[in-house]
């Protein structure tokens, strides 16, 4: 028996006009002029699939001019491109607003290159072919004491390319408190097969024991995996062997111990947590490659990085994997301005650097601009304490003192979406009925597009409009 399908009221699916007619009208050439017909098409497709979706439940379809103007919003929002944006939301790594921001000569650099050739994969002493990531290789082992590094795409890659060049069908150890999820559902295990390594859980969730990774090593075992769980924190009753420890059991049965750091901190620093594991403390106690990501605390583009022993660092950089997860020209240059901040001590250059840094006084300095730009604007604009966090997968359960600018505006969701559609987009914190704007990650000269866009927002609200509008009639004569 054939399946029944739902029919569309035949009167107004007739009303519907074609996508080659409104491609055709005189509106559709001009839009297709300033978009590209191939994008107008595609959106005209989209949207005459929503009005055919409406008139199946009895809704008349538009005029031409409203499909046409649907069409060329949605198609706008694609030429646009990426757009800078205002983060007033305390998350410092904000994974969708594309975690660290670089500072502005690493930014400057990445430019630079892509404006024209360079001596990307040219060793200009020799006159012959030479390695795209040299210069940041080298200032890598400088600052953190390796034998040597290499740079990837991104820290799941250099993941990735360490379990394939490694441990390719042999079991790697993992406690079973570490096997983390990150961003995008993308899990552990699924890493580690993807790289033909065999997953071998130890211990339990909570605490895990050097005797466990002792009774585990067999014949067929190829590495030690250390992940640091750098966006969840196990807490209460529980327990992990130490690096060291780690290290010298894989030493005496002839392994080499991985370390995911994830996170990225290179050295100790003074006002992060203790127990925020250092690049250069996991090397120092004992493992023999670690890798972590480059737009975390590192404060630069997105790379993975891997440093530890010449000979396993070797392996990976001549493993088929190493060419399909190579960096791009841009990604080095700017990596190569970040990581001479962190080798000369200017780490203050860096915008991570600063907003995890930065004085709660000099925050709360901020905040007070912008409650003076908004005086005016709408009354009960009012400077509260907030809590900031890192974000972006690190540092979990670790907030930051800061200040935010609150504002009452009866219903945020709409008052929100008109912020993060403005001509410099604007995101902000949510609550019942107030929107708040963080100031520890708002930077000083972001502050007159934040006070303008809030400006605006507040200009297409009608409930700030009616709120004026009798002000101004008791006003008037």
């Amino acid at each position: 028996m054939a399946q029944a399908t739902r029919k569309e009221p035949a009167g107004l699916r007739r009303g519907i006009p074609s996508v080659d007619a409104l491609l055709r009208s005189a509106p559709g050439a001009r839009i297709a002029e300033a978009v590209g017909r191939p994008l107008l098409k595609q959106s005209l497709t989209s949207v005459l699939l929503d009005v055919r979706t409406d008139t199946s439940e009895g809704i008349p379809p538009p005029e031409e001019d409203v499909l046409l103007a649907r069409a060329a919003q949605l198609a706008s929002s694609v030429i646009t491109g990426l757009t800078p944006a205002v983060n007033a939301t305390g998350v410092i790594l904000h994974t969708g607003l594309g975690r660290a921001p670089l500072p502005a000569n690493a930014a400057k650099a990445a430019a630079k290159v892509a404006r024209s050739y360079s001596d990307l994969e040219i060793d200009r002493s020799r006159g012959l072919r030479g390695k795209r990531t040299t210069r940041a290789e080298a200032l890598l082992t400088a600052i953190t004491g390796a034998e040597a590094a290499f740079v990837v795409n991104n820290n799941a890659a250099a993941l990735l390319l360490m379990l394939a060049a490694i441990a390719r069908r042999k079991e790697v150890l993992v406690s079973r408190g570490e096997l983390i999820e990150i961003g995008g559902e993308f899990r552990l295990p699924d890493i580690m097969s993807t790289s033909g390594a065999k997953l071998v859980e130890v211990g339990t969730t909570n605490r895990t024991r050097i005797g466990d990774y002792r009774s585990a090593i067999g014949e067929k075992t190829g590495a030690i995996l250390k992940v640091h769980p750098s966006n969840y924190r196990v807490v209460g009753f529980a327990a992990s062997p130490t690096t060291k420890a780690l290290a010298d059991l894989a030493r005496a049965r002839g392994l080499p111990l991985l370390y995911d750091l994830g996170s990225g901190l290179l050295r100790r620093t003074p006002g992060l947590p203790d127990d925020e594991p250092s690049v250069r403390d996991a090397l120092a106690d004992g493992a023999d490659l670690a890798c972590f990501s480059g737009d975390k605390l590192l404060g630069g583009p997105q790379a993975g990085i891997v440093v530890g022993r010449a000979e396993l660092v070797e392996r990976l950089r001549t493993h088929p994997l190493a060419r399909a997860l190579r960096v791009d020209k841009m990604q080095v240059a700017a990596l190569e301005v970040v990581l001479r901040s962190h080798e000369t001590g200017r780490e203050a250059e860096l915008p991570v650097h600063r907003m995890l840094h930065e004085s709660s006084s000099t925050v709360h300095d901020r905040a007070r601009l912008l409650e003076e730009a908004l005086d005016g604007e709408l009354e009960g604009a009012r400077i509260g304490q907030s809590e900031a966090v890192v974000g972006g997968g690190s540092m979990p359960g670790y907030s930051l003192p800061s200040w935010s600018v609150f504002l009452d505006v009866g219903d945020p969701a709409p008052f929100a979406a008109r912020l993060r559609t403005g001509a410099v987009p604007v995101f902000c914190r949510v609550e019942e009925t107030t929107v708040s704007f963080d100031l520890r990650t708002v930077a000083d000269d972001e502050l007159p597009h934040l006070a303008r866009a809030i400006t605006y927002a507040l200009e297409d609200d009608p409930l700030h409009e009616a709120q004026h509008g009798d002000e101004d009639a008791e006003d008037s004569p």
